[in-house]
């Protein structure tokens, strides 16, 4: 009886508990609905919201065996937002002054941790400040302008000639200035007044928090929502920031750069912000296109400019494969700031994977070759500085194979070693085999043959004496005649004797192509190198020189007259001829291909992000043909294939080649006396050609000192074995 008792007692009490829940229940739905309905009504339909960029992931680069060169890696950014600032507690602390404190407050333990932030404003960091914007970049001077146009301050056009704001007539006379220069000190005062920074900070930090206020006033003015503070930060410095209740900063994550790779630094080039409007406007003008024509825009990249893009290199000539497209995504905040609901309308899409030409183990190989190279004939003769350059393509298509450049530096410590490299005689940054042209010397007889025997006035077979010193434009006792002599006869006083093309191509005989030079003329001689491309674009995707091709036209451009005696000199490489080492490359490839001129590339394909689609892959695209039959082939190849055989100075080199070869050698005066470029050609196997390889090396002397370093290339293409040593030549100098 006791237990029922004690039962319902119980029974009772979580009766009367249930029931005083369910009151307290329907008591709060009361008030919310009925009596505070108004209240939260306003809340819930005044929601916030915003529309965001949802950045992706820039594409990867490979290798033609698909070695990684350039990828991504995921790093922690800080955000900061001065609508994230809360009010102050203090009723005299204005918005404006306590945003600067909350700057401040990021500011110290950023500075605590070592990093570095986001701040362009062209004031000096160093007490008292003075301008910097004779150091800016032409977008830094256009924001600086608008800034202070928009304050009232100034309305001069800024610009490198003069970069320094002048003041409106009004703020002169307030401030006092005798000269209408806006000094960089009153600038300093009144932006201090502007931001409202407390009267008791310090101008060492005042300055600091003064570059982060003006980068977020930019953004405002140039409509970009968000500012990154600064980039790369540690765990550490996120759990203090999380931990600290440090307003209006939020940690977020972005894609960062990163290279694989010492080498090929020239090719694979960098990325970097815009540095004017007209390259942004540039990259936009698919975009702006397509929305005027009222198409859709979803497959577009829209560029901000403090978007990351390519600034030289494949980086900058495969932007549209590479840059991705950015997402969309609504986020709603109720009036308290605080996120309510994400939407995407777009998913952010990663940029696709570019396939480059290069094997980046031979380009390795072929740097390493160019650098031993050049430090061992600087050891030789005490030079201190010395450039050279090597491009090797493929026979088949003109895949640029490799384009080595030296001295060269390295896309991974770019930054760290920016000022080094800036200061360095050598200039690293100069892509040589691209952008330094050279007089091809000998190396163009091969073209100038072709043209003798194309026009007809020599044959395969037929024969031109060498007399050692050619004596057409002689005239007795007169200053104007014009008398050059082949090297031989410079050399000993000696001439080489009837001799067939083969046979000059392998004494590299300047009397025989002064004659076939005179005979083809000028005007079909420039007819034949335009067709294998000396003096002309390569067709290669980053930027490139051109060169010179000797001729009437050139020398008019440079007020100068032509001569009949200039035409000799061209034909063996020499007058005002200029070529690059890739032109000169993919010349011998055009050669021994049997005259079809190739554009030289370095785009292999394009792959989707996630590697299952080829979405384009290269074509050979021929530029120009050079006409010629298979028996000038051959008697051209001939020469080049006796040269690489029974020359004491270039066969003691080609002996150790695991294939045959062809070459041929160059040298050309640079200017100053006695000093001479060499210039190297070669292409393998003679039999099936596959490479065409060529070779400048700065101040080298004869093209025969080359010849090691060239079979050390040609040995790294077709042995998976350790290159040799590179070895100073000797024995009989071959121009």
């Amino acid at each position: 009886m006791e237990d029922t008792k004690r039962f319902y007692r119980r029974l009772r009490f979580l009766l009367m508990v249930f029931l005083l829940t369910l009151f307290s229940f329907v008591g709060l739905l009361y008030q919310a609905q009925v009596v505070n309905y108004e209240d939260y009504l306003i809340k819930s339909t005044t929601r916030v919201a915003r529309q965001e960029v949802v950045e992706t992931s820039r594409g990867i680069v490979t290798d033609r065996n698909g070695k990684v060169l350039i990828s991504n890696q995921q790093v922690y950014t800080i955000t900061f937002d001065p609508g994230e600032v809360p009010a102050s507690d203090e009723p005299d602390v204005s918005a404006k002054r306590n945003v600067s404190r909350a700057v401040l407050r990021l500011i110290r333990v950023c500075q605590e941790y070592g990093v570095t932030w986001e701040d362009n404003l062209p004031l000096s960091t160093a007490v008292p400040c003075d301008y910097t914007a004779a150091q800016a970049g032409d977008t830094q001077r256009s924001r600086f302008q608008k800034y202070l146009a928009d304050r009232g301050w100034s309305e001069s056009e800024l610009t490198a000639e003069s970069p320094y704001p002048h003041a409106v007539p009004s703020l002169r006379r307030e401030l006092g200035l005798s000269s209408s220069l806006l000094p960089a000190r009153e600038l300093f005062k009144l932006m201090r007044e502007d931001f409202d920074l407390d009267e008791d900070l310090s101008d060492e930090e005042a300055r600091l928090v003064l570059g982060v206020l003006y980068e977020l006033e930019l953004r405002k003015l140039v409509n970009i929502d968000s500012y990154v503070f600064a980039r790369d930060i540690s765990v550490e410095l996120i759990s203090v920031l999380n931990d600290g209740g440090f307003a209006g900063v939020s940690i977020g994550r972005e894609s960062s750069r990163v290279y694989n790779t010492d080498y090929a630094a020239h090719i694979l080039g960098r990325v970097g912000k815009f540095s004017d409007t007209a390259e942004r406007d540039a990259l936009n003008a698919p975009y702006n296109a397509a929305r005027e024509a009222g198409e859709d825009t979803s497959g577009y990249h829209y560029y901000q400019m403090d978007d990351v893009v390519g600034r030289d290199g494949v980086e900058q000539a495969f932007e549209s494969y590479l840059c991705g497209l950015e997402g969309r995504r609504l986020v709603y905040t109720n009036e308290e700031g605080k996120i309510t609901g994400e939407v995407y309308s777009q998913d952010p899409e990663p940029g696709k994977t570019v396939v480059l030409t290069i094997d980046i183990d031979f380009q390795t190989e072929v740097e390493e070759a160019l650098k031993e190279a050049v430090l061992a004939m600087n050891a030789a003769d005490g030079l201190e500085t010395r450039g050279a350059a090597a491009a090797v393509v493929s026979v088949k298509d003109s895949d640029v194979l490799a384009l080595a450049t030296y001295p060269t530096y390295s896309q991974r410590t770019y930054q760290e070693d920016f000022a080094a490299n800036m200061e360095d005689p050598g200039h690293p940054f100069v892509n040589r085999a691209l952008d330094g042209t050279y007089a091809p010397g000998s190396t163009i007889k091969p073209a100038t043959a072709v043209a003798g025997i194309g026009s007809g006035v020599i044959t395969t077979s037929s024969t031109i004496r060498c007399l050692g010193r050619y004596m057409y434009y002689y005239i007795p006792n007169s200053p104007a005649s014009y008398t050059p002599a082949c090297w031989l006869y410079n050399q000993s006083g000696g001439s080489h004797g009837p001799l067939s093309v083969s046979q000059a191509i392998y004494h590299s005989c300047n009397y025989f192509f002064y004659e076939v030079g005179r005979l083809v003329g000028i005007s079909a001689l420039d007819e034949y190198y335009t067709a294998f491309g000396l003096g002309q674009p390569t067709g290669i995707e980053i930027p490139e020189r051109t060169g010179t091709l000797a001729g009437p036209a050139y020398s008019a451009s440079q007020g100068q007259p032509w001569y009949d005696g200039n035409t000799l000199q061209a034909a063996i490489g020499q007058s005002d001829n200029t070529f690059t080492p890739l032109q000169l490359a993919n010349y011998i490839a055009t050669l021994v291909r049997g005259g079809d001129r190739y554009a030289a590339h370095l785009l292999k394909s394009v792959r989707s992000y996630d590697d299952r689609e080829v979405l384009y892959t290269y074509e050979p695209e021929v530029l120009s043909t050079v006409e010629m039959d298979e028996g000038t082939l051959e008697a051209v190849k001939k020469g080049m294939y006796d040269l690489a055989t029974k020359n004491a100075s270039v066969s003691r080199y080609f002996n150790n080649c695991v294939v045959t070869a062809g070459a041929k050698t160059g040298s050309a005066q640079t200017g100053a006396v006695n000093v001479t470029n060499g210039v190297f050609v070669c292409f393998a196997p003679y039999e099936d050609p596959e490479i065409a390889v060529a070779v400048v090396i700065e101040k080298g002397g004869s093209g025969a000192a080359l010849a090691s370093t060239a079979v050390e290339i040609v040995n790294a293409y077709f042995s998976d074995g350790d290159m040799g040593a590179v070895l100073l030549p000797e024995g009989a100098l071959i121009p």
